[in-house]
């Protein structure tokens, strides 16, 4: 092959990467050749610098050869390391599991204005996530939150696994709690808040998605069914019933659903907590509803 990497020294095989993957209209060619030679060597940024002009072993050559062919092929770049960053957390993958993505960082945001208006960042706050995944959100939250618990649910036990793994890397098993079910069916009342970030794609929009998503995240956590609000209405009057009073239901939705997710809400009984909050594209992604007294 004209460009293998064979025979080349790291910074040479870096730039033979990003040029293919260039070729191949793979977005941030440079960005993911840095962090492809760095997962096939072991080595951050710096060291890539200071091995720049080591000779490729023909095994690393041959991983190289590999893992680039995966990327093109359109396999998102944290599939194949296995991680991704959240909310500055690194977490780890699996195939069982959505690649946590900045939009659903909005999320933990809206969550977190909600706490911070009434001045309760500080208070033992009960939080669900469901359908955590590898445990996104909880553990963003947790990250912030230093006296508040949360139990992550989801109905897949090979996602609840990859959760569990990333609390306890992270330091917080002591305050997480993970429960196979479905959304928040197991659950006891009293929860102060609950995320989720549910399948909301309409079913027949799934073959229209990016190769990166339609082939590589879990089937299971896209579709939303018709008109993708299957989830929702399944989680507003869950939450409306395991809420305690003052409570919060923050959940992402997609980009035209806002308002008919917002409608769910109120009539499960939850109040609306002002718009919608967008996130960087300008799309309204988080909406909150919440449980009052009476």
């Amino acid at each position: 092959m004209a460009d293998s990497f064979a025979g080349q020294n790291v910074e040479t095989a870096r730039r033979t990467l990003s040029a293919r993957l260039h070729a191949h209209d793979i977005d941030s060619p440079d960005l993911d050749a840095r962090m492809l030679v760095g997962a096939v060597l072991n080595l951050e940024l710096t060291g890539l610098m200071i091995a720049a002009k080591r000779i490729l072993t023909d095994g690393e050559a041959a991983r190289l050869e590999h893992l680039a062919d995966r990327r093109i092929a359109g396999e998102p770049i944290a599939r194949i390391l296995g991680v991704k960053e959240f909310w500055g957390l690194s977490l780890a993958l699996s195939a069982d599991t959505l690649v946590p993505r900045a939009d659903t960082e909005t999320i933990v945001e809206a969550a977190l204005a909600h706490i911070d208006a009434d001045n309760r960042r500080h208070d033992a706050l009960r939080i669900a996530d469901l359908g955590t995944g590898s445990g996104a959100i909880l553990l963003a939250l947790l990250s912030e939150l230093w006296n508040a618990s949360g139990i992550g649910t989801d109905i897949n036990l090979a996602a609840l696994q990859t959760a569990r793994r990333n609390a306890i890397d992270l330091g917080f098993a002591n305050r997480a709690a993970f429960v196979a079910c479905d959304y928040a069916s197991a659950l006891a009342g009293g929860l102060d808040l609950i995320v989720s970030n549910p399948p909301y794609i309409r079913s027949a929009e799934i073959a229209d998605l990016a190769t990166e998503v339609r082939d590589h995240d879990p089937l299971r956590a896209l579709d939303g069914g018709d008109d993708g609000l299957d989830a929702y209405r399944i989680i507003a009057p869950q939450a409306a019933r395991r809420l305690g009073s003052g409570g919060w239901l923050v959940v992402e939705v997609g980009h035209d659903q806002s308002e008919d997710v917002a409608a769910l809400m109120t009539a499960a009984g939850l109040v609306l907590q002002g718009a919608a909050r967008t996130d960087l594209s300008g799309i309204r992604r988080a909406v909150t509803g919440r449980k009052l007294a009476g």
